[in-house]
């Protein structure tokens, strides 16, 4: 037996600490996830005004704001009595505040977090292109950080198709801030946004914002469907044995996303983009329960009543185990995909089959590292996509805010998809104060540790069955886990006060 530590995984956000038993053959047998932050943005809450959530929770991450400002005000509107009277504009506008922040995070993921696992950025330095003559400075200085040191890729892409990758990392910077000048048009600023609130937004559309907004989308569409769906492609059919690998547990929810009416006051039947709903292996769909959601600590850093304990013996992990009707699921853009295309949505089955026909694929191989990016791209695409229709459906005379009266008793949930998964808000007001708030995000679920039964949390179990050609370079550890695109930064740190040096690591790219 051999143990294999990461800690910390790098090109994710937060600190994560990856542990793996290999047999005598080099196969896992045994996978351990952990959460190494402690989020106290909860404890913050309580006694604030509720209003007061949609802004705070917005720290819980700098790098996925806006799902937490939007889960919040879905919350708070809950809370509120009013989450369906928020005017149709309202509805829009949310919609284009998050999808940008979407966009944005889905290309940050693949060309910046996960594309230097496939695309050999060393070898560009060697490239005459002036594209590349910013790496090419770096190295003549002898700097290639943050690319060096890292573990080593068996890079399979020739030179054309790692030219095209490399390239585009460097365009996706500059489209990474497009989508964050679009998000900024109607948010106010970015990252924090500050359009979205309880009762709609506080932005009212004009013609030179949709304007300005539309031709912005209009460029990321283009980069989506001509560099970021091919680049996918070509890493694919490189890395087509990677559609064997990282499978895990073959359980799927999404809360769904991008509301197309206000109408229903339950979130969990409300009409959206993308349907809220379960699936497994066997892709039958199932509606979405929400009181079928558990969270259990058994090996996490929490005494029963939640309270932080760092010492608990069996524990692991500061994430706690997130299950729906008591069984692990997987949540975030494969999962999405995957109900989408069990409950018959048109749009997802046409864009599947059309990559899957390319690749000479079956839906099955699309649980696993490839599976994962392949929906990513997909769903990016068909954001892009709606962004350019909702923003011609603003009517700059029509109101974006509902007025509403602040209870002095309530209670309220909000639930929808981030674009790394199942996001829920919930808040009990007393005295006309946040008594308590809850967030549980979507890494919680991905990320979890072992539950009470034994059953291990989605990136665990994606691991375990993996073969490790070189333990001294575990690259399939590090493609699986940052296929799911953990997120561990949940605001407070556990940290030494006293300045010491509690343990030194050696950080890989």
């Amino acid at each position: 037996m051999q143990k294999i530590v990461i800690d910390p995984m790098t090109r994710i956000e937060g600190h994560m600490k990856v542990e793996v038993t290999l047999d005598n053959t080099g196969t896992v047998v045994e996978a351990r996830s952990s959460g190494l932050l402690y989020r106290g943005v909860e404890l913050i809450l309580r006694g604030r005004d509720p209003r007061d959530a949609a802004r705070i929770t917005q720290r819980v991450c700098g790098v996925c704001p806006v799902p937490h400002g939007t889960a919040s005000a879905l919350c708070l509107d809950s809370a509120f009595g009013i989450s369906n009277k928020i005017p149709k504009n309202g509805v829009i506008l949310r919609n284009i505040i998050l999808a940008s922040e979407y966009v944005h995070n889905h290309i940050l993921h693949f060309y910046h977090l996960c594309s230097l696992d496939y695309a050999d950025i060393v070898r560009a330095v060697s490239y005459t292109e002036n594209d590349f003559e910013p790496l090419r400075q770096f190295a003549s200085r002898g700097e290639l950080a943050p690319f060096m040191p890292r573990y080593e890729g068996d890079y399979r892409l020739n030179d054309d198709d790692n030219k095209a990758l490399v390239l585009h990392y460097i365009q996706a910077l500059e489209m990474r801030r497009k989508a964050h000048d679009m998000l900024a048009l109607f948010g106010g600023r970015t990252p924090i946004q500050a359009g979205i609130v309880a009762g709609g937004v506080t932005s009212q559309p004009t013609t030179d914002k949709v304007l300005s907004f539309y031709w912005r989308a209009r460029e990321l569409y283009d980069f989506i469907a001509n560099a970021y769906l091919p680049d996918v492609l070509r890493v694919a059919k490189a890395y087509s044995d990677y559609f064997g690998i990282g499978a895990g547990c073959g359980n799927f929810i999404t809360f769904g996303f991008f509301d197309l009416d206000g109408d229903e006051p339950d979130y969990a039947k409300r009409k959206r983009l993308l349907k809220q709903g379960t699936t497994d292996r066997s892709l039958k769909y199932e509606a979405l329960d929400l009181s079928q959601i558990s969270e259990v600590v058994r090996h996490s850093w929490y005494d029963d009543d939640g309270t932080p304990n760092p010492k608990k013996e069996s524990a692991y992990s500061f994430i706690k185990a997130p299950r729906y009707n008591g069984i692990t699921h997987e949540v975030g853009p494969l999962a999405r995909l995957l109900v989408n295309y069990a409950s018959g949505n048109e749009e997802i089955r046409k864009e599947l089959e059309i990559l899957m026909g390319e690749l000479s694929i079956g839906v099955d191989s699309m649980l696993s590292v490839m599976g994962r990016h392949i929906a990513r791209a997909i769903e990016a695409k068909v954001i892009a996509k709606a962004l350019c229709d909702w923003v011609l459906k603003l009517n700059p005379d029509e109101p974006t805010f509902v007025p509403y009266e602040l209870p002095s008793h309530a209670e309220g949930i909000g639930a929808i998809d981030a674009p790394r998964g199942c996001l829920m808000h919930s808040v009990r007001i007393e005295n006309g104060v946040i008594a308590n708030y809850s967030i549980i995000s979507p890494t919680t679920w991905n990320g979890s540790p072992m539950d009470d039964n034994g059953q291990r949390g989605p990136i665990e179990e994606a691991l375990v069955g993996t073969k490790v050609s070189d333990p001294e370079n575990p690259k399939e550890i590090a493609r699986i886990v940052r296929s799911f695109d953990p997120c561990i930064a949940c605001a407070v740190h556990v940290t030494n006060l006293r300045g010491m040096l509690i343990r030194e690591v050696r950080i890989f790219a």
